[in-house]
């Protein structure tokens, strides 16, 4: 690159700001990335485990992720990707059911033979939908109960739905809820089995690999760097504020959540930083348990239970091996919440205390010595609240100022935030803003 390419700052260095980065860097412009957390990778980033690397917060790709399988096989990390089929259940009534595939259906008692039937059926539904704004107009409690009927709603998805969104269940998107079960149907072997990808050593050595790409073709990237002001002239940015200094910058892409980007311009664009907070979200809590043996045979367990206080248990190492952290297996609680709920100000020891009973109460074994270690962890803006007629409010790549752009996981609509879809829109955001830059040069 050249002292006379354009200097593109961009905001965040999770995997949208990474993978526009990156693309950034492809097309010769200069580029700083800001990251106000001290590693990289947002929500997929990282911390140390006995010596070994997890996830704060839980991830995997599925098996149709081309956006994230691309970037991977572009800097030569595709024999890091590992594909392991996965046991999906749920637990209902005190017992625990299989859901991982068709046979698993037909066996599932809370349901009539009938009702089972319907259940299977929303996924050829599902896959079936070719006009995905018609159900824009609709809430997920409304389509469900058209497609599979009342029963199912009442038994399955209606207790799935309160325990993620609470308050808010009844105005989710019907789009947010069919992509679920269209990408999930998607992502099965030829037997029916749910197949799911991980990269070896964690989404934490992804980031940081494609970081040392971005790198190694000329970019800055500065950990524990928030982005605190912007400058302008006229409708442009001259220069984005960190602390004690002022980046000169051509063009500028936010991709941290709508409400941190519209605290941002809001000095500048308050009309437009206001329509940004139209946009809600719910935060996320997460108790792992690092334990000396299983909690169960399943990967994903989701919760029917609303007496539970956690929506779903996944056994992370039921997936990824124990022998990737010295034998240990590893759980996560997870539970979408407000900001102001109890359990979201608990500090680790505080929600394990919190959370023991109801896990003996799940699995009567289970003894408070088996744990070796536990973390909790936070994430004020890890949902948001795609609700009827989303489709209207989502705001655009572009905004008022014609060299600021944003990307956001709240933008991926119709699909639901993930790091493939994060992939995708960064680098199509990055194209688009050095298009218009070449547009306003000509």
């Amino acid at each position: 690159m050249s002292e006379g390419s354009p200097h593109v700052v961009v905001i965040g260095g999770g995997f949208t700001g990474l993978a526009a980065a990156y693309q950034l860097t492809k097309r010769g412009a200069r580029v700083t990335v800001l990251e106000r957390d001290s590693s990289l990778g947002g929500l997929a980033g990282g911390f140390d485990v006995g010596g070994h690397k997890l996830e704060r917060f839980y991830h995997h790709w599925f098996n149709n992720d081309v956006h994230i399988a691309d970037l991977v096989r572009e800097i030569g990390c595709e024999d890091q990707v590992v594909v392991r089929p996965t046991r999906t259940g749920m637990y209902y009534a005190q017992h625990f059911y299989q859901l991982s595939s068709p046979i698993d259906l037909i066996k599932f008692t809370p349901l009539n033979l009938l009702d089972r039937l319907r259940l299977g059926w929303l996924v050829i539904a599902a896959r079936a939908v070719t006009d995905w704004t018609k159900l824009d107009q609709l809430t997920a409690r409304e389509w469900l109960i058209k497609t599979c009927g009342r029963e199912v709603y009442r038994v399955v998805w209606e207790p799935l739905l309160v325990g993620k969104f609470g308050p808010y269940a009844d105005q989710v998107s019907a789009v947010w809820f069919w992509k679920k079960i269209a990408l999930r149907g998607g992502s099965r072997s030829p037997h029916g089995r749910e197949m799911l990808a991980y990269y070896k050593g964690g989404f934490a050595a992804l980031a940081d690999t494609l970081g040392d790409r971005i790198t190694e073709a000329g970019a800055e990237i500065r950990l524990n760097t928030p982005a605190t002001g912007l400058n302008l002239k006229g409708n442009r940015v001259e220069a984005v504020e960190v602390e004690g200094e002022r980046l000169s910058v051509d063009a500028v892409l936010a991709t941290a959540a709508l409400p941190q980007i519209a605290d941002l311009i809001a000095p500048h664009l308050p009309a437009y930083a206001a329509s940004l907070r139209r946009i809600r979200y719910l935060a996320n809590v997460c108790l792992i348990l690092v334990l000396d043996r299983s909690l169960s045979d399943t990967y994903w367990l989701n919760v029917g239970d609303p007496s539970f206080p956690f929506v779903g248990i996944i056994e992370h190492t039921n997936f990824e091996p124990p022998a990737s952290y010295g034998g240990r297996h590893i759980v996560y609680l997870s539970k979408y919440l407000p900001t102001d709920d109890p359990l979201y100000r608990m500090t680790a020891d505080e929600a394990l205390v919190f959370a023991l009973p109801h896990i003996q109460r799940m699995f009567p074994d289970f003894e408070r010595d088996w744990i070796r270690a536990h973390y909790v962890w936070h994430a004020d803006y890890a949902q948001p609240i795609m609700e009827r007629r989303y489709c209207s409010i989502v705001p655009p790549v572009e905004t008022p100022l014609t060299n600021f752009f944003i990307s956001t996981m709240a933008q991926v609509y119709p699909e639901d935030r993930g790091t493939n879809y994060a992939i995708r829109d960064g680098r199509a955001a990055a194209e688009r803003m050095l298009d218009r830059l070449e547009d306003c040069s000509s």
